[in-house]
């Protein structure tokens, strides 16, 4: 029971601690740096809205709920692609050790990529002959471990890396969240905060330019070099609280129902809700509704469907598609390929 008032100590303090961050009724947007840490992970949890905070047992626990990873019974690996929004390429692969009683190891590896684009100015519409790039990239170290059979909790850490150009920043940022199994039918709370850490500068010859420190004095050197100081930049701290249960748990028919509730740095609070149905522990069907109550959100409904099957012995393997309906910027697909041995 103490683990359920730590739980909810962390839910009604964090909000509090962090109140004059926050400005009432002002959302923020584009006002952190690596907003591709924001980019959700995993088909299966996609496709049931994101509502996976109080779920997290499977691998893609380390980027909702590190906590979740204490819950693995086997080593897991993962890799998962999308063509994100703009025609701009998503990946994220990570793999899990179960360490036993010792607890979860886990390493993952997110990339960003553009692609190549064409340098235009003003005076060069067409573009100048040059070409530049822009991507992000993210590793991360997790653990996890059950403090005892309803409580875990787990941490991870992140080197986050943002390019354009010639230009770039980094940063390290942290994860922490718990995961709790309450006696009321298995429901489970879950509770993550996301990407804490200092803030990012770009830096590069970019900003190079030619001064004249004193204009007004004839005969100076007009073309000093110096550099243009960049802002610094928050990190997109993101705080979760989710529950979840299996409403329906037999060997041929499971449901499982999650409801997520978001407080971001850079938008307004809103809330995730998703389904998860199972027959015979094989196949699966999911759908939910992302970003309720965000305003001026474009994202709307969210659907997709999973194979889970035993290949041999304890080698399975996990296939997952999630199709996200993202409004005026049309939609995104995105496939996983999970493997637990």
């Amino acid at each position: 029971m103490k683990h359920l008032y730590l739980f909810l100590i962390l839910f009604l303090a964090y909000p509090q601690m962090g109140h004059s961050q926050f400005v009432r009724n002002v959302s923020k947007v584009g006002t952190t740096a690596a907003s591709f840490l924001e980019i959700e992970v995993g088909a299966r949890a996609l496709s049931m809205g994101s509502a996976f905070v109080g779920v997290a047992d499977d691998i893609t626990a380390m980027y909702w709920n590190p906590a979740g990873l204490a819950r693995l019974n086997q080593n897991e690996a993962i890799f998962d692609h999308s063509r994100w929004l703009a025609g701009v390429s998503f990946d994220y692969a990570a793999a899990a050790i179960s360490m036993g009683e010792l607890g979860t190891l886990g390493l993952s590896m997110t990339t960003l990529n553009m692609g190549e684009m064409n340098v235009r100015t003003v005076f060069y519409p067409e573009g100048t002959g040059e070409r530049f790039d822009a991507s992000d990239f993210a590793m991360g170290l997790s653990y996890a471990r059950n403090l005892t059979d309803r409580f875990s909790i787990g941490f991870s850490t992140k080197y986050v890396h943002q390019k354009i150009w010639h230009m770039s920043a980094s940063s390290i940022a942290f994860d922490i969240g718990t995961l709790f199994i309450t006696q009321f039918k298995g429901m489970k709370l879950g509770m993550s905060i996301s990407n804490f850490g200092p803030k990012m500068q770009l830096e590069g010859k970019d900003t190079q330019v030619k001064h004249d420190i004193d204009p007004v004095k004839y005969g100076n050197n007009s073309k000093i070099n110096a550099h243009l100081d960049t802002d610094k930049w928050s990190l997109p701290l993101l705080f979760r609280v989710g529950v979840s249960m299996d409403v329906l748990n037999t060997p041929f028919h499971t449901l499982t129902v999650a409801l997520d509730a978001n407080h971001p740095n850079d938008n307004t609070e809103y809330m995730n809700v998703g389904f998860e149905y199972g027959l015979f522990q094989k196949f699966y069907i999911r759908a939910g509704y992302p970003s309720l109550f965000l305003r001026d959100s474009e994202q709307g409904f969210s659907a997709g469907a999973g194979l889970n099957t035993l290949l041999f012995r304890n080698f399975r393997i996990k296939l997952d598609f999630a199709y996200a309906n993202f409004g005026a910027l049309t939609n995104v697909q995105r496939f996983s390929v999970g493997v637990a041995f």
